[in-house]
């Protein structure tokens, strides 16, 4: 049996990241969903609680034939040690996937395999898009899985990031 771990923000779980565990699964047969920056929330570019985004990913794929664990990992401002603390935080896994350079690397040099996925339409499929389209009323829906619509709108992540995004600058 392997077990492969990808981890990221997930700000929101968006179709990019669901093709990228479809590729994945192809190669292992559990996955480990790595929520990075798992602390963060309430801000325009961390909207979402990692509880949240717990309920994205279990929700966006439960039609996967792929057993799949979703794990909060903090973050840890030593990159020298951040493998050993998302490993504690972890089942234990074979291989990791990332196309972050850095991740990347601090993987490799701890002696685990890593391998780069292809990325998914990646200038539509990203958060930073995601979340624009949010703040500005746009499409976004278009680019999440239905499952994790259905989450953002459970939870009102619409008025809430469009809360969060706004500023002061015209109070004064």
């Amino acid at each position: 049996m392997t077990r492969g771990f990808f981890i990221g923000r997930f700000q929101p779980f968006h179709n990019g990241h669901y093709a990228m565990v479809e590729r994945i699964a192809e190669d292992v047969d559990e996955l480990v969903l790595g929520i990075g920056s798992a602390g963060d929330s309430h801000s325009t570019n961390d909207p979402f609680t990692a509880g949240e985004r717990i309920m994205m990913i279990t929700k966006a794929l439960t039609d996967l034939d792929l057993v799949t664990y979703a794990v909060p990992i903090e973050d840890l401002d030593r990159n020298s040690v951040w493998v050993s603390h998302v490993q504690s935080m972890s089942p234990t896994f074979d291989v990791a996937y990332s196309n972050n350079p850095l991740v990347f690397r601090l993987f490799e040099e701890a002696g685990v395999e890593v391998r780069q996925s292809p990325m998914f339409n990646r200038a539509v499929f990203e958060g930073t898009e995601v979340r624009a389209r949010m703040i500005e009323g746009e499409n976004w829906k278009e680019l999440v899985p239905d499952a994790v619509a259905e989450v953002i709108d459970e939870i009102d992540g619409i008025e809430r990031i469009q809360h969060v995004s706004d500023t002061d600058a015209n109070d004064g």
